[in-house]
This record gives C-alpha cells, sequence and structure tokens, in this order.
C-alpha cells in the first residue's frame, strides 16, 4: 500500500535504462533534484532523490556526478536501489525511465527497451517486502500489449498508483482546446512526424487524449490497418481519413516546410498538393474503434515539423483544432508539465489519469506495427477491448 503524505519529502528511487545528456531520465529525474517551471513560478517538489539504478553507462553518462552533487548512491541492482542498499523498501516512490541506450529490435521495428522487465523487479521487491509504493514509467509501458496488461493488472493487484506515458497529452495547446466532457466525436486525426514506435507513439496518446472524453468513455478498439507510400493517399480519395480535418490540423502548424522555409511564403499544404509532394514516405495509421469512432494518424515527415489535432463533433459544421505545442531544448518545458503529474501522484498517492490510457496505445501501436508486418493488412483486434473512464479533468498546461 502506498504510504500516506506528510510533510517529510517523498524519498523516490531512479531506475533508468541510461542517464545522460537529454535523456529522458536526465530530463524528468533532474526536476526531482532542482525544480522546474511551471504555471508561471518555480516549482521545487517536495521530493529527494536517495538511489539509482542504471542499466548501461554510454559515453557521456552521467548517474555518478548527480550522486556525487545530490548525495545518493547507485547501486548495482533494482532491488538494492528501491532498498537503498538495506534490507527492506525504503523509498516513497519510483521514476522508472525506460527509454534510450543500446537494445535490439525486433521483427516490427520496436526498440525492446526493458521497461516491463525492469517493473516486474520493482514488482518483486514489492511482494517480498509486503508493501508498494507509486510508479511512474515513462512513455510505453512496453513494446508488447500482454505485458503492458500484465504491468496495469500488477499494480491493481497491490494496490498502488501507476502513471505512465508521454509528455504531449499534458503539455500546453495552441489554441487552449479541451473537448468537452460526454461529446460526440465523428471523426478523429492526428499530424505527427518522426521516426516509427517512438514518436508515433507520442502522437497516438496525444490524439487519445482528446477522444477518450467522448459520451461513453473509451470502449477498445475493433480494428486496425496501417498504410505506406501511395496507399496513403488512395485512402484519401476513398474517403477513408477526412481531408478536411487534415486541413484543419495544418492550419495550427507552425512548422510548414517546403516553399514556406525557402522563401517565407505561407501555402496551403493540402489544396496545392505541396503535402503529397512534400511527403516521401506517408504512413497512415487507420484505428477503428468498437463504439463507431473513426480516428487516424498521418505520419508527415517533410512536410511539418509539429504534432497537430483535429476533430468533426456532431452537431458542429466546422471541425475544432490545435497544436500540441513542444518547448525546444534545452529547457523543453513540456516535460515540465509532466513533472507536475508525477509529482502530484507521488504526493497524493492517486494517479491524475489511469494507465489504460497508456495500456491502449502500446495495443494500438503493436497492432498497427503487426498489420504493416503483414503487407498492410486489417487487422481486427479483440484484445483491444478496454474499457476505462477518462478524467474529466484534462491535465494539460495552460498559460
Amino acid at each position: 500500500m502506498p504510504q500516506p503524505s506528510s510533510d517529510a519529502p517523498k524519498r523516490l528511487a531512479v531506475v533508468a535504462t541510461v542517464y545522460r545528456y537529454l535523456s529522458h531520465a536526465q530530463h524528468f529525474c533532474d526536476r526531482f533534484m532542482v525544480g522546474y517551471p511551471y504555471e508561471g513560478r518555480w516549482n521545487m517538489p517536495n521530493t529527494k532523490v536517495v538511489s539509482m539504478y542504471v542499466d548501461q553507462r554510454p559515453v557521456g553518462d552521467q548517474s555518478d556526478d548527480r550522486a556525487r552533487e545530490f548525495g545518493f548512491d547507485v547501486y548495482p541492482t533494482v532491488a538494492e536501489a528501491l532498498r537503498c542498499g538495506g534490507d527492506e523498501l525504503a523509498v516513497d516512490g519510483v521514476l522508472l525511465i525506460g527509454e534510450h541506450g543500446d537494445y535490439p529490435s525486433n521483427e516490427l521495428g520496436q526498440i525492446l527497451y526493458p521497461r516491463y522487465e525492469l517493473f516486474k523487479e520493482c514488482v518483486e521487491v514489492f511482494e517480498a517486502d509486503g508493501r508498494s509504493v507509486a510508479i511512474y514509467n515513462d512513455k510505453h509501458l512496453s513494446y508488447s500489449f500482454a505485458k503492458a496488461q500484465e504491468m496495469v493488472e500488477d499494480a491493481a493487484r497491490l494496490d498502488f498508483p501507476l502513471l505512465a506515458g508521454s509528455s504531449l497529452p499534458v503539455t500546453y495547446r495552441l489554441p487552449d482546446l479541451e473537448l468537452p466532457y460526454g461529446c460526440q466525436i465523428e471523426e478523429a486525426m492526428m499530424l505527427g512526424v518522426g521516426g516509427s514506435d517512438a514518436m508515433d507513439y507520442h502522437a497516438l496518446e496525444a490524439m487519445q487524449c482528446m477522444i477518450e472524453r467522448r459520451s461513453g468513455s473509451e470502449t477498445g478498439v475493433a480494428a486496425v490497418q496501417m498504410l505506406e507510400g501511395d496507399d496513403v493517399w488512395r485512402a484519401a480519395d476513398e474517403g477513408r481519413w477526412s481531408t478536411r480535418l487534415v486541413e484543419a490540423a495544418l492550419s495550427r502548424s507552425d512548422s510548414p516546410q517546403g516553399l514556406s522555409k525557402e522563401d517565407g511564403r505561407t501555402q496551403d499544404l493540402l489544396g496545392s498538393g505541396e503535402l503529397r509532394r512534400l511527403v516521401e514516405k506517408p504512413v497512415a495509421y487507420l484505428i477503428e474503434f468498437r463504439d463507431g469512432l473513426r480516428a487516424t494518424l498521418l505520419m508527415i515527415n517533410g512536410a511539418i515539423g509539429d504534432y497537430n489535432f483535429a476533430a468533426k463533433l456532431k452537431g458542429e459544421e466546422d471541425p475544432v483544432s490545435c497544436q500540441f505545442f513542444l518547448t525546444p531544448t534545452p529547457n523543453v518545458t513540456y516535460s515540465a508539465c509532466f513533472a507536475a503529474k508525477i509529482d502530484e501522484m507521488f504526493q497524493t498517492g492517486v494517479a491524475p489519469f489511469p494507465a489504460q490510457r497508456t495500456m491502449i496505445v502500446n495495443g494500438i501501436l503493436e497492432s498497427c506495427l503487426q498489420s504493416r508486418h503483414q503487407g498492410s493488412k486489417r487487422l481486427e483486434t479483440p484484445h483491444l477491448e478496454v474499457g476505462y473512464t477518462a478524467p474529466e479533468a484534462s491535465h494539460y498546461g495552460r498559460a
């Protein structure tokens, strides 16, 4: 059971794959040592990092330097880190950051980060010591939906708060768009950029945090299909995804490429045909939800450099849309927004939004990659009958 809150700083263990400059571990864990800007003030969380485990130490490793500066030890095993070298669990929370590092990939192109394995080592300590504490698991729960599902079940079985996911759902939105709770969504569109199984995860989770607010809450996914190349444009011609929603999402982009970058002119990327010219390798993730909602993620490298969402709400003539704003390095204030939510969980013992959001995105992404691996076949997904109720609060950053 999580320990009750008190005025004493929460003792945190860091469990990371690597700890180097601009790694996710550095982005998030540093904020619990030195603080972060959020909502117009400097926040110094009531926490203390007391131990660390790192799985790999590449060139530029910062773990020993941080340990010397902030007065904690780096331990050779997860169990020793959670027990601070003693005989029993000695922390109030765990920052589990399984992103970055040199790990193999599978046939779907997924990097096999050991998030599940590191999480299970934490669970083993909880079971052995008869006490559990809150865990923040960065980004995917696992590359595998089955493993992600087991992680969520472990948290429920041992009754500890579990927060997971990426920064996009809690970053600032331009404009400040919050879908009405219980709204009826006819179709949703997300535009993203980057590589598969890394940045597409961010885009899918950003879209999920919007559409989970629909009437009836989340009930799961019925089928998916992943298209590439000319098949993406053919799907648009066949009406399988909405060009009107793409137009609405593109209108929120601050990073049009092509002629806009060359000589500063504004462009109608969709209407002029420039979108098809600029995007050499388009990818479409077509998602059919069990309640009838259609949602699409388009990865359009070469056309824009940011993440934008649009949706058609029932009874509204014009789509609603926004950009998920990502501030530049090294400050990356969007991860500060997430640090505030992680700290909220450590202080209150309650995760601000359910880990099932991350779990269903895990499953959508894995199933889409399986579709690609099987020649872009449409795959029914009965295993993704994932139901949960979205929080009424959206939890994203506001000015």
